[in-house]
């Protein structure tokens, strides 16, 4: 049985929050401790829609769960990204950690209603 349509717009809301939480933490790093003024105003727009994605995921879907795919989705692309795009170490014991990380976001998934 499929998903209830508050439900999966839940989840897509959710979704473009975490895209949007690593868009304004590449933004804060774009903007050099805020004094760049474009990244900086970029910053602020981008975590406004972040924000306001989480909170309409957090209208259906439990508070806890919300969050912790938030975060998770968010700190796994950006230590990716920093692994990627800023040269910081990819060992194993780091990409090991990265990968718990999913395993808790698609348990949290699973475990939450349709």
């Amino acid at each position: 049985m499929g998903a209830a349509p508050g439900m999966t717009m839940a989840w897509i809301w959710l979704i473009i929050a975490s895209l949007a939480e690593i868009g304004w933490v590449l933004l804060m790093k774009a903007s050099d401790g805020f004094s760049r003024l474009w990244p900086s105003l970029g910053f602020l727009a981008v975590l406004a829609l972040s924000m306001f994605g989480l909170a309409m995921a957090a209208r259906t879907i439990p508070i806890g769960t919300a969050y912790a795919v938030w975060t998770g989705f968010g700190a796994v692309a950006i230590a990716l990204l920093g692994i990627a795009w800023f040269g910081e170490p990819g060992n194993a014991l780091r990409l090991g950690c990265i990968a718990m990380i999913v395993v808790g976001i698609v348990g949290l998934k699973l475990s939450s209603p349709s």
